[in-house]
Order: C-alpha cells, then sequence, then structure tokens
C-alpha cells in the first residue's frame, strides 16, 4: 500500500519510550505543506481536538500527523473519501469495526507496557506499576509478554472475521493486516519460541530432530522444578541412609528444611534470566520490525477513517467530502462554509462562501475590526487542511485542488529578530514564504508591511503581492487600506471582500466591495477608551 511506505514518521518507536500523539508537530527548518509557524497560526492544535474522535492512541498519532504533515496526492485522498462513503451506506461494517476498535482501544496499552516497560523482578503480582509516570513494573515481564502479544494476535485474528470491505483503500488496510500475519514477527508473537544458539526459532524454523526446549512466558518451569525436587530426594535419600547408620537420621530432615530456600532462589534466578535473555531480547525484535511498525499504522489508519465518520456524525451542521480535483493552480470553492474550530456545535454561525480560482487568485479582504476578516481567512487554511486530509468539511458544497505549501502570515512583534525591528521582521518572514511558494501554494497575509511609512507599505504591498499574483498562488491578503485596493483594482488583479456591518453591529458576513471606513470608535467605545472616556478621565483627575 503506497501511503504506508511514504516515508512518513513512524507511529510505533523504536527507542525507549512510545511515540507522542502530538510529536509529528512541524518544527522550524521543515517546508513540508505546513511550515512551524503556518501550524501555530492556523491553530491547529485547537483544530486536531476538535475532531478528533480516535479511540486508539496509535489512531490519534496517524490522525495527528496526517494533519502536521498533510500529504498532496490526490489519489490517496480521493481513496480515503470512497472508504467514507462506504463507512456511511454499510451500517454493518461500519457497527462490527466500531467493535473492533474498542477491542483494539482495550488492549492496546498492554502492547506499548511490553516493548517500552522495564520489569525490575521481585516476587510480586505481575501487573503492578511501580510508577505512574515511568512504566516500570514488579515482577519479571510475563505477563506483560503474553498480554501484549496475545494484544497482536487479536488485532490479526479479529481482522479475520470482519467483513470484506468494497473501497480500495480499507481492502488495503485489511490486507496489509492480513499479510503481517504471514510474517516471521507474528509466528514469534503467536509462538511457540525456541531459543537456539542465542537466536529465536518459530516452530517452522527449528531442527527438527534436535531436542530444543520451549520458552513458556512463566516463571513455574516444570522440568527445572522436577530436576530441584528430585536432586532434593537423591540427597535426602542418600544422607538419610547414611545417618541412619550412626542413629542421627533425624538429621535429614534438617538437611531438607534448608534446603526448602532453594526453590525460590532458583525460581528467581530462572525468571530474571527469561528476562534479559528472551524477553528483552524479544521486544527488541519486536520494536525494530518493520512488520510491526506497518500494522500498527494500518489499525491507526483505520481508527483515523472511523473518527473522521464520526467527526462528520457530531459536528452538528452540514458535512460534504470536497472534490478533488487535479490541476497546476491551487483553487478552492465552497457554499456556505464555515470554521471548523468555532462552527462545531453552534447553530448560530454565520458561513460564507470561498472562491480562490483564476480570477479570485488574490483575495483582498477589508472592514473594521471584530468583523469577522481573520475568522474567514482561518476558515480557508483550515477547510483546506481537512479536506486535504481526505475528511469531511463544513460546507453544503465544495471542491479544491490539493496544496503544495499552505502559509499563513500574522503580526509577529513578541519574536523580533534582533537589530531589524518589526518592518525587518515582517518582512523576512514574508520573503520566505514568497520565495517557497509555487502555483499550487495557498498563502495568507494578514496586514502586510506593518511596519514601515505609509508611502512605502504602499510601494512595497503592491510590487509583493503583484508577485504572489504572477507565482499564481491562491493569496489572500487582509488590510485596512483601501488605497492599496484601488492600486491593485487599476492593475485589473484581485478580487475584493469586505466585512458587512450594519448599525447594531457587524453580521459576519463577507460582501464584495471595499471598506473605507474603520469603525476604529465603535470599537474604542465598546472597550471604554472613546474620546469622551478619555476627556471624563483626565476632567476627573483634574477635580
Amino acid at each position: 500500500m503506497s501511503e504506508l511506505h511514504s516515508g512518513q514518521p513512524p507511529v510505533l518507536s523504536s527507542g525507549e519510550r512510545p511515540v507522542g500523539v502530538r510529536d509529528t508537530r512541524p518544527v522550524p527548518g521543515e517546508h513540508g505543506v505546513l511550515d512551524a509557524k503556518t501550524f501555530d497560526a492556523i491553530e491547529a492544535d485547537q483544530l486536531f481536538d476538535s475532531f478528533n474522535h480516535a479511540v486508539t492512541h496509535v489512531g490519534q498519532a496517524v490522525l495527528y500527523r496526517s494533519l502536521a504533515r498533510p500529504a498532496a496526492d490526490p489519489a490517496n485522498v480521493r481513496k480515503k473519501q470512497e472508504a467514507l462513503r462506504e463507512l456511511e451506506s454499510n451500517p454493518a461494517l461500519r457497527e462490527r469495526l466500531e467493535r473492533y476498535m474498542e477491542e483494539m482501544r482495550r488492549g492496546e496499552q498492554s502492547l506499548y507496557d511490553l516493548l517500552y516497560g522495564n520489569f525490575n523482578g521481585g516476587i510480586a503480582i505481575e501487573n503492578s506499576r511501580r510508577s505512574s509516570d515511568k512504566m516500570e513494573f514488579s515482577g519479571y515481564g510475563y505477563n506483560q509478554f503474553l498480554d501484549g502479544t496475545g494484544f497482536v494476535i487479536d488485532l490479526v485474528e479479529l481482522a479475520q472475521t470482519l467483513p470484506q470491505p468494497r473501497s480500495e483503500y480499507l481492502r488495503e488496510l485489511f490486507d496489509a493486516i492480513g499479510e503481517f500475519g504471514h510474517s516471521r514477527i507474528y509466528s514469534l508473537m503467536r509462538g511457540p519460541i525456541y531459543p537456539v544458539d542465542g537466536k529465536f526459532k518459530t516452530s517452522e524454523e527449528k531442527p527438527r530432530y534436535t531436542p530444543v526446549f520451549r520458552f513458556r512466558p512463566s516463571m513455574l518451569k516444570p522440568l527445572p522444578i522436577l530436576l530441584v525436587l528430585g536432586g532434593l530426594s537423591l540427597a535426602l535419600y542418600f544422607f538419610q541412609g547414611m545417618l541412619a547408620s550412626f542413629g542421627i537420621s533425624y538429621l535429614g530432615f534438617g538437611i531438607l528444611v534448608l534446603a526448602v530456600p532453594v526453590l525460590p532462589v532458583l525460581l528467581i534466578a530462572i525468571a530474571a534470566s527469561d528476562r534479559d535473555n528472551i524477553i528483552y531480547p524479544l521486544r527488541k525484535l519486536f520494536k525494530h520490525s518493520a512488520e510491526l511498525a506497518r500494522v500498527m499504522e494500518t489499525l491507526g489508519r483505520i481508527d483515523e477513517m472511523m473518527s473522521f465518520y464520526r467527526y462528520a456524525q457530531t459536528f452538528g451542521g452540514p458535512m460534504v467530502l470536497p472534490e478533488i480535483m487535479d490541476s497546476d493552480c491551487h483553487s478552492l470553492d465552497a457554499s456556505a462554509a464555515r470554521n471548523p474550530l468555532l462552527a462545531r456545535g453552534n447553530p448560530n454561525y454565520v458561513p460564507n462562501d470561498i472562491l480562490l480560482d483564476d480570477k479570485g487568485r488574490l483575495l483582498v479582504i477589508t472592514g473594521p475590526n471584530s468583523g469577522g476578516k481573520t475568522a474567514y481567512c482561518k476558515t480557508v487554511v483550515q477547510l483546506q487542511l481537512v479536506g486535504q486530509m481526505g475528511c469531511y468539511v463544513p460546507a453544503s458544497a465544495a471542491r479544491l485542488v490539493l496544496a503544495e505549501h499552505i502559509f499563513y502570515q500574522v503580526p509577529d512583534p513578541g519574536h523580533l529578530d534582533e537589530g531589524i525591528g518589526r518592518f525587518g521582521h515582517e518582512l523576512k518572514r514574508t520573503r520566505e514564504i514568497f520565495f517557497s511558494t509555487t502555483a499550487r501554494s495557498l498563502v495568507v497575509l494578514d496586514e502586510l508591511s506593518e511596519g514601515t511609512t505609509f508611502e512605502e507599505k504602499m510601494e512595497l504591498s503592491e510590487y509583493v503581492l503583484s508577485g504572489f499574483h504572477k507565482l499564481g498562488a491562491s493569496t489572500l491578503l487582509v488590510t485596512h487600506n483601501h488605497e492599496l485596493c484601488e492600486r491593485l483594482q487599476d492593475k485589473g488583479i484581485g478580487r475584493y471582500l469586505q466585512g458587512e456591518f450594519l448599525a447594531q453591529g457587524p453580521t459576519y458576513r463577507l460582501i464584495s466591495g471595499v471598506s473605507r471606513v474603520s469603525h476604529a470608535d465603535r470599537v474604542a467605545a465598546a472597550l471604554g477608551f472613546s474620546k469622551e472616556d478619555v476627556e471624563k478621565h483626565i476632567a476627573a483627575r483634574s477635580n
């Protein structure tokens, strides 16, 4: 399956701890579909929390990775959509998958206990966890071995009882689990295991006519215990006969009593040897297994599909799978689009249409503060991102071209580069975006070039936006500068939206046109900082 070999970060760690759900967030210096600054600006973590319905840890990790590092393969997104349509239309398959994932949820932690736990020995209840923040257990790992491998066995055997899906994506996932069921790693997990010359053999691999001891994940080994008991019995018989000739046979029973502690010491030695020479080496083999990593990845992708379905069912409004189009240039068209984060469970949320096409490749948004401009821009980017994952989007209809890059620039005065000031800091970010932008990119610029004079701002903004337009990227600009809009309109480029305001305040609808008012007095009055508020304060202090 192509996506399982796409080079994405794995969801099963070969290190000392399990992969965290959010470990795959973009970091500075990476240049995928999302960069680290855009990821933070669009509130991606909060977006994940709002649509995460995965029930397993690995499912949540896959879901988060799909959000943080979205792919740009239209064929794979369409296959995901086909799978979701099958889940919609086939309640029997959906219900069986729900039960399957619930079984996996209950047993999943046992695998991580086996792979990443520390077994500290002692005579204790095997499953007792000594530390809540560290995976430390009393005992020697026998129960963790049985439970962890049992989870993987259930993963494979229960999948074989599921109805065969029609959609290609789900079939590939089911087939991947079936293939793992024929792997050597699965044979070792299922057992029996035969340690031979420092290596581990399956029943098919062990020497046929050579006697080999089978590993039993238990401290109670019948053969060693019988040998010890037999040795003690022989010793007692020998000493009893010898001592009887001297008339002191009672000392034999004393020797027997003194020999009793040998048995638990022997059991502890056997268990420690099993832990250090079999369980730890085996779990190292499991952790580094590409086959086990792939089957856990597959489980996570099934959970991701179920999470997408649950998200659509619980959102509280129209949801649609966007049509995925092929094009050399990015485009996005959505009717009655709502913000995936803000509109959830909010029947009063005001939807807006989105149209980014050849004519509207540059979209300029004007209007007073608190009119919905930034919310609209985040809706555009979040809807693009969620649709690019293969998920439903909150709209009545939508179609889009997958973006190679998504950029979102916001003023960031709290992280100024030393020596270049606010203007240089913002211009550096704009330059970084510009030289990484392609025709299949989506770019949002919130208040471009604010840290300079009006004339410099006009000239710079004009040539930068003209440059983005020539690159062919879908570019959104949020600005209060209607003079800039007039210059761009004179060049015949761009589409223009403004926040609609009525007498009672903003409607949060964006309508065609350019706003030439700021409503700063309304905002100042709402904050208690109008001209009248200032004058009253001065008069009060004077008195």
